[in-house]
């Protein structure tokens, strides 16, 4: 019986994505002021330090802490279950492989901020005229990126 390699390999995806999301972290605490723009691109981007205790758009990030605790848990269920999916997906799927370490990179780069600091620290804001969205940083575009990505793929195997 010949077994076919996982796509556990894609974890270092996952490892590149930590890395880059708390390199950039770092350089954003060290050379940011709290919520003091520096404008990147004027008129669209701005360099801006935020810290959130919440989720992706500070979902929840006004309750009294609990909120950490359980997106901690959420991040570790997620990433393993999508490890385990990532063991039983064939090394050469890279339309199912990719997205699913962009994500599981994504969530735990944001797990060890909540874990070392009690919040997320976000630092890129898109904005338009009167328009902001959010901060977010590099973990939520990997996993913004990765889920869009999973679930183009996904369309595009139905069609």
């Amino acid at each position: 019986m010949k077994v076919e390699p996982n796509a556990l390999s894609w974890l270092l995806l996952s490892v590149l994505v930590i890395a880059l999301d708390q390199l950039t972290k770092h350089i954003a605490l060290g050379s940011l002021e709290y919520l003091k723009p520096v404008a990147a691109i004027p008129g669209l981007l701005n360099w801006t330090l935020a810290f959130n205790t919440g989720a992706a758009f500070s979902f929840l990030a006004g309750e009294n802490g609990w909120q950490r605790w359980l997106f901690s848990a959420l991040a570790i269920g997620v990433s393993a279950v999508l490890a385990l999916w990532l063991s039983r997906t064939p090394r050469g799927d890279w339309r199912n492989a990719a997205p699913l370490a962009l994500i599981i990179g994504g969530a735990l780069g944001n797990l060890i901020d909540r874990m070392r600091f009690g919040h997320v620290t976000d630092f890129i804001e898109v904005y338009w005229h009167d328009w902001s969205f959010p901060a977010f940083n590099v973990a939520d575009s990997a996993i913004c990126v990765g889920a869009v990505l999973l679930m183009g793929f996904a369309s595009s195997r139905r069609a």
